[in-house]
C-alpha cells in the first residue's frame, strides 16, 4: 500500500496536548451538568408529554392552517420502556 500525507500526523505539542486535556475535563464538566438538569427536568417532561397527548387526543392539533385532526388513542404510540433521553 502506498503511504499517503493524510495516514500520518504530526507530533502534538506538549502545550497543545495540556490544552486539549484541560479542554476534555471543561467540556466533560459542564456535560454532567447538563445531564443532571436534564435528568432533574423528568418529572415535569413527563407532565409536558401527558398533557400534550391530552391535547392532541381532546383537541387536536392543526394540520393545515386552521384544519384540526383530533388524534385517536389508538394512534397513540405506548411509551417506552427505557429512560426518556434528550440529545443535545
Amino acid at each position: 500500500m502506498a503511504k499517503r500525507v493524510q495516514d500520518t500526523k504530526p507530533a502534538r505539542k506538549a502545550e497543545a496536548q495540556s490544552w486539549i486535556k484541560e479542554n476534555i475535563a471543561e467540556q466533560k464538566k459542564r456535560y454532567a451538568a447538563i445531564v443532571k438538569e436534564q435528568d432533574e427536568l423528568a418529572p415535569q417532561r413527563e407532565k409536558w408529554v401527558a398533557e400534550f397527548l391530552r391535547i392532541v387526543q381532546t383537541r387536536g392539533f392543526n394540520v393545515s392552517g386552521d384544519m384540526k385532526r383530533v388524534i385517536k388513542p389508538s394512534e397513540i404510540a405506548k411509551k417506552p420502556k427505557g429512560k426518556h433521553q434528550v440529545v443535545f
